[in-house]
């Protein structure tokens, strides 16, 4: 079965990102010199001094340190979502230069896999006749490569898989895990999301200590539409 499911890689980041931070916090407020502040940011001083400034608000300082993933087997319908934060840059794997006339995959709602196999059996085939119209519209228009592909493309469902890498600073991607990381988002940006934060919690304890839905550090901003499982998600990305 050619079903895809989210995996999320850390491609790279800012060499230790919570020093870079750090300096940049204590060059705000010192008469020293880069030198003189570089030896003052030790491992354990830099820890605290960055959970004082991020719990003061001063957040500014978390855009010098930058983190690219690499994500697969995520749907048309979740880029549509993740391209709406434009503090970032993205490079998508491409419908017109890439034909899926043999590589053709898409994701299962996991509420479609809970109506049982026969609805899945059904999706399924759904997904492999838009495959097949694809297939024909590239023939009729000459299977000439991009030429062909980037018109029969227009068939092809929003749950086909997409592959893309991307890049944010922390500050953005704070902002990005108090609204992704959150219940009421999008079931699959939501799992991609998760899996982003706890890449970026190991090599930055620190700066994303707090890092998650808004709920984690204070109340939940969806008024009546709020989920009620505030202590559920304190404790799942505590």
């Amino acid at each position: 079965m050619p079903a895809k499911t989210v995996k999320v890689m850390l491609l790279t980041h800012t060499p230790d990102p919570e020093k870079t931070c750090a300096l940049a916090a204590r060059m705000c407020y010192s008469h020293a010199d880069v030198d003189a502040l570089k030896e003052k940011v030790t491992a354990q001083d830099q820890a605290k001094y960055l959970d004082r400034v991020i719990s003061s608000g001063h957040h500014s300082v978390l855009e010098h340190a930058s983190f690219t993933f690499a994500v697969e087997g995520v749907s048309r319908v979740l880029l549509a979502q993740l391209t709406r934060h434009r503090i970032a840059s993205f490079s998508v794997q491409s419908q017109r230069y890439v034909s899926l006339k043999d590589d053709f995959f898409y994701i299962v709602p996991p509420r479609i896999r809970e109506l049982g196999e026969d609805a899945v059996r059904e999706y399924e085939q759904q997904m492999d006749m838009m495959h097949l119209w694809y297939t024909q519209w590239q023939e009729r228009l000459g299977n000439t490569g991009e030429g062909s592909n980037e018109d029969a493309r227009f068939v092809l469902p929003s749950a086909c898989e997409t592959r893309l890498t991307m890049t944010m600073n922390a500050r953005e991607l704070m902002h990005f895990f108090s609204l992704r990381c959150c219940n009421r988002a999008q079931w699959e940006i939501r799992e991609m999301a998760t899996q982003m934060l706890m890449l970026c919690r190991e090599v930055a304890p620190t700066i994303f200590k707090y890092a998650g839905p808004s709920c984690l550090v204070g109340p939940c901003p969806e008024g009546a539409k709020t989920c009620g499982k505030m202590l559920e998600m304190r404790e799942k990305f505590k």
